[in-house]
């Protein structure tokens, strides 16, 4: 019999026993929380991504409550990720984080606006669970998008420092039916959430689901299914080599064989893609009348008056499916239109026709490449490329004279993201900005734990 407690607490008389085995194996855990009465409001103790936080920021975090988990996921100081495996231990000790008498998973929902600070109210709900850790190649978690050395070191330092997932990885999973987006649905429905607040831009709400019938269906949902990787590459590539580093060295850690998820479905319509903008800068001789010369060859060169026609023609274009970027060199926009896809084709014959046909695909292949000479290895460098979520910020860049010349793209397709991991490629960096982020801190995993 199930029963509901107060707190957003969702659980049943009896204990979850059954490990359910799958192509995609999820499993609930003990997650470790903060002790509010201890630690503080909620809203003071989370943060965005560490990897969208400046040193201004994170210090205001701190400011505002010096147990906020940026000093446990950003440490900073001569030795910072020991300082982070200290400060765990003393946080454990004190009792500001504790972990859950029972094992469960959790049900996280952000509401939102969809462009940020006006469009429509749009809502994503999502599970939050640990799931075992795959190789790659055995075709059972797939990325989507390349990652950068630096990034991943640091991430293993800290995991193996702390010996805990401190931020969930943000997956994908197909499910026609939306059997386990109902089954989500139908649990937040029993009682109030155990958090719920805001961050100015996005509401955030967390359950926490103990009952072994409602977790076993869960589970057993993803029995044949893949899961793609939205946001987390190197955090995914991090696990790996952790688990690996645990079975090399006898080091016993019973939960190095999972990490924490966040799985939400990929048909879900809260699912909101931005594009990431490119700016190339430091070009030599670059001479803004020979590149449209040059995008002659293959692109329709469309003339544009301002930013906001620039943005809403390439927003018709997309909504046309065809390939299209805005260019802007200081003195003039212009839209850049592919007038025949099957270019690609020869362009990139060892790549499928989902990888040939990205937009950012065409953009680095035909222009970026051909006509402005920036190989994969500078891209990869931000040698002459670098990269922006704001408008904005790329025309200012042009116009301070930072950057010879930006391109505005339009968002990659959820479907583009699934067809191109399911083939085993990755897209080029900074090919997807899904928004909002996951927010860390609400849950945490403990891999010293089974």
């Amino acid at each position: 019999m199930t029963e509901k407690l107060e707190h957003g607490t969702i659980r049943a008389s009896k204990i979850y026993q059954k490990e359910v085995r799958a192509l995609a194996q999820i499993k609930p855990f003990r997650a470790l929380r903060y002790q509010l009465e201890k630690a503080g409001r909620i809203e003071e103790l989370t943060c965005p991504p560490y990897d969208i936080i400046s040193e201004t920021q994170r210090q205001a975090y701190l400011e505002r409550n010096p147990y906020n988990v940026i000093r446990l996921e950003l440490p900073r100081g001569d030795s910072p990720y020991e300082e982070a495996g200290k400060t765990l231990e003393e946080w454990l000790q004190e009792g500001i984080l504790k972990q859950d008498m029972e094992e469960g998973l959790y049900l996280y929902e952000q509401e939102f606006l969809s462009q940020a600070d006006h469009g429509d109210k749009k809502s994503l709900k999502g599970l939050i669970c640990r799931v075992r850790v795959e190789d790659f190649a055995a075709g059972v978690v797939l990325p989507h998008e390349e990652t950068l050395s630096k990034a991943k070191t640091d991430r293993f330092n800290l995991m193996k420092a702390t010996n805990c997932n401190f931020s969930q990885i943000y997956s994908l999973y197909q499910d026609e039916g939306h059997i386990t987006r109902s089954r989500i649905e139908n649990l937040t429905k029993t009682c109030a959430p155990r958090y719920e607040f805001s961050d100015g831009l996005v509401t955030h709400r967390l359950w926490v689901v103990n009952d072994p019938v409602a977790v076993s269906a869960l589970c057993e949902d993803f029995a044949g299914r893949k899961l793609y990787i939205a946001d987390g590459h190197h955090r995914y590539e991090t696990a790996i080599n952790y688990r690996n580093w645990c079975r090399e060295n006898d080091f016993y850690n019973p939960g190095s064989e999972y990490v924490m998820m966040m799985l939400a479905d990929m048909a879900d319509e809260g699912l909101v893609v931005f594009p990431t903008h490119r700016l190339v800068r430091d070009l030599p001789g670059f001479h803004g009348p020979e590149l449209l010369k040059a995008c002659e060859a293959e692109f329709d060169v469309l003339p544009c008056g301002d930013l906001p026609e620039a943005q809403s023609r390439l927003s018709s274009l997309y909504e046309e499916g065809r390939h299209a970027f805005a260019l802007y060199g200081g003195s003039a926009w212009n839209l850049l239109a592919l007038r025949d896809p099957a270019v690609m084709d020869s362009v990139l014959p060892e790549k499928s026709r989902a990888s040939r046909l990205l937009d950012v695909s065409v953009l680095h292949s035909l222009i970026l490449e051909r006509c402005l000479g920036i190989d994969k290895e500078n891209m990869a460098n931000q040698r002459n490329l670098t990269y922006t979520r704001s408008a904005a910020e790329a025309v200012a860049s042009v116009d301070s004279g930072e950057s010879n010349c930006c391109f505005l793209l339009n968002p990659t397709r959820v479907s583009e993201i699934g067809a191109v991991a399911a083939n085993g490629e990755k897209m080029p960096q900074k090919s997807t900005y899904f928004y909002p982020k996951l927010i860390t801190g609400l849950v945490m995993n403990l891999l010293t734990e089974q």
